[in-house]
């Protein structure tokens, strides 16, 4: 048998074999890198697999954690935990709520805003889902809310961070699309292409995150007209409406601030990702001691956390490796690209099979397990086709940010479901994101139908 054949058969069964083990239960890291050692070996007694393709695995791996763009991650991270430990949250879901309260829908709308807000200035989902559901989730319950529906507009709101910058998926695959972007236009002949920059893809993700943010709030205002008693307006107490403004803006000024210093900077070409992180992560801490909060302890756990959020992704990008240079040398890629390119419809078409696939792997993987595999195999396919690398992130970002909603493994309804009352049926929380699941579909099919949604504010950004 022809032995590019072979390889590329054993290429397509180990893409398979992974996924079969991870639905087994099996960590991702040590599936992704058990299964390729695997198959390498077997691709070894075939004759298609070199052992000395691993010779560049440390190389690859040591410029993967040196990198300094990919520095960012961790100090947007320590940021985000560091806000969570401030209260800051805590403070801008209780004003909110009173603010909008005497509106039908008011707290869901508050919790939408005020998720928006926790995106921008901190990006991290688990916290943003676990303080929104010990604050407003009995709220909301005991002011008479449909619980599908309070469920519902938690979750979605919570994974906002995975789409609105400073979203450390959106630096992971800015830096991945520049080196892909980098190494298709030299192979077309271009030897001095147009560089795509962490800071393009905040910039083109902006306008698609507050897109979001608007079909929530469609949603909540939809269910506040046709159906009122699953959203009840919660009066604010005569007592508490003379400070309730001078409150509002002492919750609001903060992260406002601190989210014009880390985004501002960025956008406007003052400051690069990684630098903007590190005034992002000092910011957090001078918010933290204005609250009388910074302490010790406060900061040892705030690095703690840092440390096993961090350490989590990159050994799960040490596996992705492992895998990427298996599949590549057993000739997957090239695989890929005859399945993408010979699609009817042209490159719109494969774009569109590319979302599907990742649409589907988001009910049994994470998104970073997403973007590591599939991106690498993907994204030189869709960009030798002349795809936008901007409006090919951001669409990508979109779309797996329903990874962290989609049952069996959606994480955010984990994390809400361990700090939900226990009379409340989970049941409730799975057909409560229903509704948003769709309305992100809705949004990735606008932002198909007109790319200029993302791509218009990176052309003004860069001039």
């Amino acid at each position: 048998m022809d032995p590019i054949l072979i390889g590329e058969m054993l290429a397509a069964l180990m893409f398979f074999g992974v996924i079969g083990f991870l639905l087994l239960g099996f960590p991702v890291a040590f599936t992704l890198a058990g299964v390729s050692l695997l198959f390498a070996a077997v691709g070894m007694g075939f004759g298609v697999f070199d052992p000395s393709n691993f010779g560049s695995l440390p190389n690859r791996y040591i410029g993967f954690m040196t990198n300094e763009v990919l520095v960012a991650v961790p100090l947007f991270i320590f940021m985000g935990v560091m806000l969570e430990r401030s209260q800051i949250a805590e403070q801008l879901l209780l004003t909110m709520g009173k603010l909008f309260g005497n509106m039908r829908g008011g707290l869901g709308i508050s919790v939408v805003l005020v998720g928006a807000m926790l995106a921008a200035s901190t990006g991290v989902v688990g916290a943003t889902v676990v303080t929104m559901g010990l604050i407003s989730l009995p709220a909301m319950l005991r002011a008479g809310y449909d619980p599908k529906l309070a469920t519902g507009v938690i979750c979605a709101s919570g994974t906002l961070g995975q789409i609105i910058p400073p979203s450390t998926v959106l630096i992971f695959m800015g830096d991945m699309l520049a080196g892909i972007n980098s190494q298709v236009q030299m192979a077309k002949g271009n030897f001095a292409p147009s560089p795509v920059s962490v800071g393009d893809l905040f910039a083109g993700a902006l306008l698609p995150g507050i897109l979001l943010v608007s079909l929530y709030l469609s949603y909540v205002l939809f269910k506040a007209v046709t159906a009122p008693a699953s959203c009840p307006a919660t009066p604010v107490p005569a007592e508490e409406k003379g400070t309730l403004m001078r409150d509002f803006f002492v919750a609001l000024v903060p992260p406002l601030l601190l989210i014009l210093a880390v985004l501002g900077s960025i956008l406007g070409g003052i400051a690069t990702p990684t630098e903007a992180a590190s005034v992002g992560a000092v910011g957090a801490m001078v918010l933290a001691l204005l609250r009388w909060r910074l302490s010790f302890r406060i900061l040892r756990e705030t690095m703690i956390a840092t440390a096993t959020i961090t350490s989590m992704v990159f050994i799960i990008l040490l596996g992705a490796s492992v895998f990427s240079i298996v599949f590549r040398m057993m000739g997957g890629d090239n695989l890929v690209h005859e399945f993408l390119s010979s699609l009817p419809g042209g490159p719109l078409a494969a774009v569109a099979v590319v979302m599907l696939i990742m649409f589907f792997l988001g009910f049994i993987l994470d998104t970073f397990e997403i973007i590591f595999i599939v991106i690498p195999i993907t994204a030189p396919v869709l960009l030798m086709l002349d795809i936008d690398p901007i409006w090919l992130g951001v669409l990508v970002g979109v779309n797996l940010q329903t990874s962290f909603l989609t049952p069996p493994f959606g994480f955010a309804l984990f994390y809400l479901r361990g700090v939900a009352p226990e009379d409340l049926p989970t049941s409730a929380i799975y057909k409560g994101i229903l509704p948003f699941v769709l309305l992100q579909v809705v949004a990735i099919a606008i932002l198909f139908a007109f790319p200029e949604i993302v791509t218009w504010l990176p052309k003004v950004v860069s001039g």
